[in-house]
């Protein structure tokens, strides 16, 4: 079973005004007050583009990679809130983009979107309940975010053919700026918020995945955490990724909230994406943090046994951000990233190697 995942999908402020028909631009942040400054950005690093963008557009050479790979199953982290609604909530930054530009999901067949983040509640709980809305009306599944605590903890779904299933659980930290008000209650809408990372919640996560699963599923916990910058591993959340495989089965660990990608750890035969990194933004242009190369993204293809869920192999294909798309990147952009990969990953007991297509597990 072939599964596609990746990081951070934001579809909103500049990307969201290049789409056919955008929110109102007003923005309230420090740095700029219309989202169309964001796509001005992109265009002066990077060259004009012709507007509106075919909603096909963002995903450029992802839409090849996915037909050549086929994976049977398309996860992302929808880190946008899907809403016209004008109740933002005063945190600096707010993402989203119209429920009419929603169908950009849509064109890359995403069959699930986690959206337990630091986002997704930018624009109030009205912008909540939109969000789900309109991706229950384009068929693609969610998880986990709901009308209340119960619906909210609530996995997702994915049909990989008659007798099997990737269960998608998702669940946000403290620790990638999510407030602790936006956590799911009862007749309240939220997020899946977990309240730390400690061995009793991870005990009561496992838990819930056994009470959730049934034979024949392959299960993802999905988990927005930590920082934005840097490669230093919190030892918590690897306890937490280690706990979580050994109580639970758990055959992959989909981490993200870091705006680049982070180590890779193979623990038990089993996957940890600590931090995939952006995948999709309207960043071009904003100077900062250059030496971690977040304009380069990557397409994990991890292959999981369904029969045991564990990992059979994995397939990593880097991109670039540019022009508000994704592109292939140079030979040496690919370099860079693979020693990047496997120094880091190489602390964590995990090689990283070239490969014909990008990049591979090593030996």
């Amino acid at each position: 079973m072939r599964i596609f995942l990746c990081g951070d999908v934001m579809v909103g402020r500049g990307i969201d005004q290049a789409l056919p028909h955008p929110c109102n631009p007003e923005i309230h942040e420090s740095y700029l007050h219309s989202a169309i400054d964001y796509l001005r950005l992109a265009e002066r690093a990077n060259g004009p583009l012709t507007l509106p963008l075919d909603p096909s557009y963002i995903w450029g050479a992802a839409l090849e990679e996915l037909g050549r790979m086929r994976p049977d199953a398309r996860i992302v982290n929808l880190e946008t809130s899907i809403t016209r609604s004008e109740d933002f909530l005063p945190k600096g930054i707010n993402y989203r983009v119209s429920p009419e530009n929603a169908p950009c999901l849509a064109a890359a067949a995403i069959d699930c979107c986690t959206v337990a983040n630091n986002h997704v509640l930018d624009w109030g709980r009205a912008g909540l309940i939109d969000t789900l809305t309109t991706l229950d009306a384009l068929g693609i599944r969610h998880a986990e975010a709901g009308g209340d605590d119960a619906a909210a903890a609530h996995p997702a779904a994915v049909s990989c053919g008659p007798d099997n299933r990737v269960l998608v659980l998702s669940a946000a930290c403290a620790s990638a700026g999510v407030p602790h008000s936006w956590a799911a209650a009862r007749n309240r809408p939220g997020v899946n918020l977990l309240p730390g990372l400690s061995e009793d919640i991870a005990s009561a996560l496992a838990e819930h995945i056994a009470r959730k699963r049934r034979k024949g599923d392959d299960v993802v916990v999905s988990i927005h955490w930590g920082s934005n910058w840097g490669h230093a591993m919190p030892e918590d959340q690897r306890r937490f990724a280690h706990a979580l495989i050994d109580r639970a089965g758990v055959s992959i660990v989909h981490g993200h909230s870091s705006h680049h990608p982070r180590a890779i750890e193979v623990h038990n035969d089993r996957l940890i994406l600590y931090g995939c990194g952006d995948f999709i933004n309207d960043y071009e242009g904003i100077a900062g943090y250059e030496d971690y190369r977040g304009d380069l993204t990557v397409m994990y293809f991890p292959e999981v046994d369904p029969a045991d869920g564990r990992l059979t192999g994995l397939d990593m294909k880097p991109l670039q951000i540019r022009r508000l798309r994704l592109n292939q990147p140079q030979p040496a952009d690919v370099n860079w990233l693979a020693q990047t990969l496997d120094r880091e990953s190489r602390k964590l007991g995990t090689r990283i190697a070239r490969a014909d297509h990008g990049l591979r597990l090593g030996r």
